[in-house]
């Protein structure tokens, strides 16, 4: 996996990539259509972020680079990759439990807050993708 150069795209398999850690200055792009859905990047080497109709869908704290990004009601799974550990925060149920799985090891369960907020972090390398799962319990 790579950086995605396109900021945001649709994948053959039903899920969507973006971000692009590498970039030296903030790029967004706004109204990207996927699934019925209307979404908006913005991405460079301090944070990528996307949201879905408006509402938080995914924030990174540095940048990354995300891969085949699938979110149900049941929870959200991706590979992710940046030139650092990163803060991930997703946007979830309220209030619920979820299952934390990093290249399918758990990691524990946590809850989210009023929000729907989740916070994780992952250690990652780059070039070096790592699977992320999240299931509601």
């Amino acid at each position: 996996m790579a950086v995605v150069k396109e900021l945001i795209r649709s994948e053959t398999n039903g899920g969507i990539s973006f971000g692009d850690y590498s970039l030296a200055t903030k790029a967004k792009l706004d109204r990207f259509e996927h699934g019925g859905d209307l979404y908006k990047v913005k991405t460079f080497r301090e944070i990528t972020k996307l949201e879905r109709n408006g509402l938080f869908v995914y924030e990174s704290v540095p940048g990354t680079a995300v891969s085949g990004l699938k979110a149900t009601e049941r929870g959200v799974t991706f590979q992710v990759e940046g030139a650092e550990d990163a803060e991930i925060t997703l946007g979830l149920a309220e209030e619920t439990e979820y299952q934390l799985l990093i290249d399918g090891s758990s990691v524990g369960q946590m809850k989210t807050n009023l929000g729907g907020k989740l916070t994780l972090s992952v250690e990652l390398n780059p070039d070096t993708p790592v699977a992320v799962q999240v299931e509601m319990l």
